[in-house]
């Protein structure tokens, strides 16, 4: 396999810590963000500094669903693996401004897959989210359970692009993993995203929206255990073995989706408590009702993931969330 990764999205928060950790490993990365507006561009050209420091870092600011630009970038690059984590992300955005997901998430995809079809990586990586799910009610949520019942049009184009790296794996032979993220947080994390939000009004003395009346819970998975999965599954490139019951492994193509959770729920009350512990205030709360397109509760069977990599690490959430609120505190004073 090539040591040089493509890495879409590669300015977001999954995405500068992934590069970092391929960086680390002395995998040469190609990364491509549009720097969109969906969230203050300054913190995403702030990660972008960062990995441009390292001299094996390739910056491209261009929209993936620009036709040939990824097909462009992989006959030049030649990379072993893709890693594609650009999309236009978020629950309750996608019901304002839905056309966006449209055109990052399904063209942005269907370019990526055009561009693998043209000129095949070593691993096709594909981020989706747990949000698939939808009205599952099995808990915990296994890779193998029906997603057909999405609640947000967010998830309703992650799933479709599950089924679109399907049929490119199935048509062309594609090796092609899909992740399926749970609650991801750390630092670096996005602005729109409870924790940021959480520790930005408590300092500044203002009240959080708890939605639901508290009555959630989340499968909280700090970033950098996420991307110790993503690092281990680069190297397990879905072929015709199946490693159990468990494995999602499709019959007909060399595709398979794997869980990265934590594989422990939280209630949404306790993470507020970590909140307040680690900024060192009480919060000020708004207790609302549920927000449509949202679920009560998301819990990650992790046994495939194992099943492939072995156990991952857990950081414990209050060390992470301690960690957040460091990098809050150094970045913004």
């Amino acid at each position: 396999m090539s040591e040089t990764a493509l890495v879409t999205g590669s300015a977001g928060f999954i995405g500068l810590h992934t590069a970092e950790r391929l960086l680390q490993a002395g995998v040469k990365v190609v990364g491509v963000d549009a720097m969109t507006d969906y969230y203050d561009p300054a913190l995403k050209h702030a990660r972008q500094e960062i990995l441009k420091q390292s001299p094996g870092y390739t910056s491209v600011e261009a929209r993936i669903e620009e036709p040939g630009l990824l097909a462009g970038l992989m006959k030049k690059h030649r990379p072993g693996t893709v890693i594609h984590l650009a999309a236009q992300a978020g629950v309750r955005y996608s019901i304002d401004e839905p056309r966006s997901y449209v055109e990052a998430n399904l063209i942005g995809t269907f370019e990526l897959l055009e561009a693998a079809r043209a000129n095949p990586p070593g691993h096709l990586m594909l981020a989706s989210t747990s949000s698939v799910y939808g009205a599952n009610a099995n808990l915990p949520y296994a890779e193998t359970d029906k997603a057909d019942s999405q609640m947000s049009f967010y998830a309703a184009t992650k799933k479709a692009t599950e089924a679109m790296a399907h049929s490119y794996a199935h048509l062309y032979g594609l090796p092609v993993t899909m992740f399926r993220f749970f609650t991801v947080y750390g630092p670096w994390g996005r602005p729109d995203m409870a924790l940021f939000k959480f520790v930005k009004a408590i300092e500044a003395g203002e009240a959080i929206d708890v939605y639901n009346h508290g009555d959630m819970s989340r499968d909280f998975t700090f970033v950098e255990d996420l991307v110790e999965g993503l690092a281990r599954l680069r190297e397990v490139v879905p072929g015709d073995e199946r490693v159990g019951e468990m494995d999602s492994l499709s019959p007909v193509a060399p595709f398979r989706v794997v869980n990265i959770g934590n594989s422990k729920p939280t209630p949404l009350m306790d993470f507020v408590r970590a909140v307040e512990h680690a900024v060192g205030q009480k919060a000020k709360i708004n207790f609302m009702d549920m927000q449509p397109g949202d679920v009560s509760a998301t819990w990650a069977d992790a046994s495939l993931l194992e099943a492939l990599v072995g156990a991952l690490p857990q950081t414990p959430l209050a060390e992470g969330v301690e960690r957040f609120v460091d990098w809050y505190r150094g970045h913004y004073g």
